[in-house]
């Protein structure tokens, strides 16, 4: 039973994931270093593509991926019940994606069931680590440095952290994506002591408005989407998409088949990786605002209105977020 039960934790009822016969697989890291933001060790995986070694050695640099998991969860959740890596090799092997690293931060802060929001709030200042993570990786692999080949994406409460890290910090990243994140902030986990101006500093979809003459200038590239069955309210979505284009962002969304879990998360795993990859390749400012365009319906009962009884109405955030993550 405990066999059957650690299986299950590590990859969500699929098979270990397996790289097929012929396609050259790359490889996985662990790194340790010292987090000034969080005052002590930490660590971060990176899954290097195939053929790495022998590309870094004749002078190739990479593009940056940065993803971001969410409570309980860890950062190896990516790559055993997301079958990241897998899904790395046959594209590169298709030649559909460019060769690029892969960073998973490991996030979790022991306080407030692991939640952190990825953010600086009084239970530490995990917004600060990931950007010690960066700092970290350009320094130790041969990376392009310009934010043009930088992009940083989540699930669940990783998604909004993803989200939220890319809006504060536009010079550092020009792609953000959003897997079945949410856009605005409210008094749980560690931001259950926090003030309204914190809650506002953390909220996306209040403080976006602020940043569009920047990302008219910089540009932005952005991804949002969710399961059809998510119980996340899909309409904040649409109007954060709406937001974001309004600003200047090239922005895309999508509502795909599954709930708020690594069934939906897996099965796009090979899109949002083209998608990046091909981002990668342009620069953020040739994109502009884009019409907004979707994929796909909301199946939930409840999806799509409001319901003002509901105690999180305005927000549209359920309380079982990142459970299954």
């Amino acid at each position: 039973m405990a066999r059957y039960v650690h299986a299950y934790w590590l990859y969500r009822g699929f098979p270990p994931p397996a790289t097929p016969h012929g396609v050259v697989s790359g490889s996985t890291e662990r790194i340790s270093f010292y987090s000034r933001a969080l005052h002590h060790e930490r660590s971060y995986l990176v899954y290097v593509p195939p053929h790495y070694a022998a590309d870094a050695e004749r002078g190739m640099r990479f593009p940056v991926m940065y993803l971001l998991h969410a409570p309980p969860g860890r950062p190896d959740g990516y790559l055993q019940a997301g079958a990241l890596g897998v899904d790395v090799s046959i594209l590169l092997a298709r030649h559909e994606i460019r060769p690029a690293l892969y960073v998973i931060p490991f996030g979790k802060s022991g306080t407030y069931g692991n939640d952190t929001e990825w953010a600086n709030t009084r239970s530490g200042r995990y917004e600060s680590f990931v950007l010690d993570v960066v700092r970290d990786v350009d320094h130790r692999f041969p990376t392009l440095r310009g934010r043009q080949y930088r992009g940083i994406a989540g699930l669940s409460e990783g998604g909004y952290g993803a989200v939220n890290i890319a809006l504060h910090h536009l010079d550092e990243f020009s792609v953000a994506e959003s897997w079945s994140g949410y856009f605005v902030q409210t008094r749980t986990g560690p931001f259950v002591h926090a003030t309204p101006a914190e809650l506002y500093a953390n909220s996306p979809g209040l403080y976006l408005p602020r940043l569009d003459g920047a990302i008219h200038r910089m540009g932005l590239r952005a991804y949002l989407y969710q399961g059809v069955k998510d119980e996340i309210r899909p309409f904040r979505i649409r109007t954060f998409g709406g937001q974001l284009r309004q600003a200047g962002a090239y922005v895309r969304w999508g509502f795909f088949p599954g709930g708020h879990d690594w069934g939906l998360w897996r099965h796009q795993m090979p899109h949002m990786l083209r998608i990046a990859s091909r981002w990668f390749s342009q620069s953020p400012s040739r994109h502009g605002a884009s019409p907004l365009h979707g994929i796909g319906r909301p199946e939930h009962p409840r999806a799509g209105h409001a319901n003002p009884t509901s105690p999180d109405h305005r927000t549209g955030r359920h309380r079982r977020r990142g459970v299954r993550a």
